[in-house]
């Protein structure tokens, strides 16, 4: 881990599992990229892994420009077009379920694995505890006193647009607030999850492009203020100090996937047929107005 991450004496047990020692691939992108070209290439890098043409992958990213992005099935409805446009910002809808999430200073990480994979074995919830095993371990390498809602909480269907809103089974908290979303995909072989830890800023910054009346917006925007909460308020700092850099939670997070997935990891970059499935995926799909309107 980098030498200037804060240090930590927060730990929290996690259940005990056992895998067989593999080597997986990591890719950490530098650059930030556009709504459009990061949920294609997780889908291409996950389809490359159901083909063996990739080893399971881990890959951590950012946003540019800031992203609205909407679960699969969510209505588009749900979204101000014009206030998403007024701020500089992309839509682009997920593969995976779920509700928006405004991509802006934030970590951002996936996992794709063919479904076969022990770590992925099971069901959903079976690899999404083991993935937030590994999230809570790099989050507490930072200092944060990190844990994870029961698998016993489920979200009910009258919750609103905004994925912070409540933590559903499984994902990652900081005291009573949610701190990391994540939505899983299982399909055509593979296994795709990602998720995001929003860094600094105000988390409630998403409901001004929902499609909410005032008072309506006025009181979600508390809710998601008392729910939710960014990386530099789990570790005690004003909500604009970035106090843990990009760099810093990358390496913690290699450190946390390691340590609970039993992985080594080679550092890579994606492959050329990699980036030419993604160049045909962000045509025919996530830059798509058919794709991202669809109900």
């Amino acid at each position: 881990m980098n030498d200037n991450a804060p240090p930590t004496d927060v730990f929290v047990a996690v259940e005990e599992e056992t895998y067989p020692a593999a080597t997986w691939r990591l890719i950490i992108d530098d650059a930030p990229r556009s709504g459009a070209a990061n949920m294609a290439i997780d889908q291409a890098v996950a389809e490359a892994c159901t083909a063996g043409a990739s080893l399971p992958t881990v890959r951590f990213y950012r946003w540019q420009p800031p992203a609205v992005s909407l679960g699969r099935h969510q209505p588009l409805a749900e979204i101000d077009l014009d206030a998403v446009a007024a701020r500089g910002y992309e839509i682009v809808r997920r593969p995976t379920g779920g509700r928006a999430i405004l991509h802006i200073d934030e970590f951002t990480y996936s996992v794709a694995a063919p479904d076969h994979e022990s770590r992925m074995a099971g069901g959903v919830m079976d690899a999404y505890l083991r993935i937030s095993n590994a999230l809570m371990l790099g989050l507490q390498a930072l200092g944060v006193a990190a844990d994870k809602a029961p698998g016993t909480v489920r979200v009910s269907r009258d919750v609103s647009a905004a994925c912070f809103e409540t933590p559903s089974a499984y994902e990652i908290t900081a005291g009573p607030r949610k701190l990391m979303g994540s939505a899983q995909s299982r399909r055509g072989g593979y296994v795709l999850q990602h998720g995001s830890l929003p860094l600094v800023g105000d988390i409630t910054r998403l409901i001004d492009v929902l499609a909410l009346d005032a008072a309506a917006a006025m009181a979600l925007r508390q809710e998601l203020a008392a729910r939710a909460c960014t990386l530099a308020q789990a570790l005690g700092v004003a909500e604009d100090a970035l106090v843990v850099t990009f760099a810093q939670v990358c390496a913690a997070m290699e450190q946390g996937f390691a340590q609970a997935l039993n992985l080594q990891f080679k550092v890579s970059q994606l492959s050329p047929a990699e980036l030419r499935q993604s160049a045909v995926l962000i045509r025919e799909t996530f830059a798509n107005p058919a794709w991202t309107g669809h109900k």
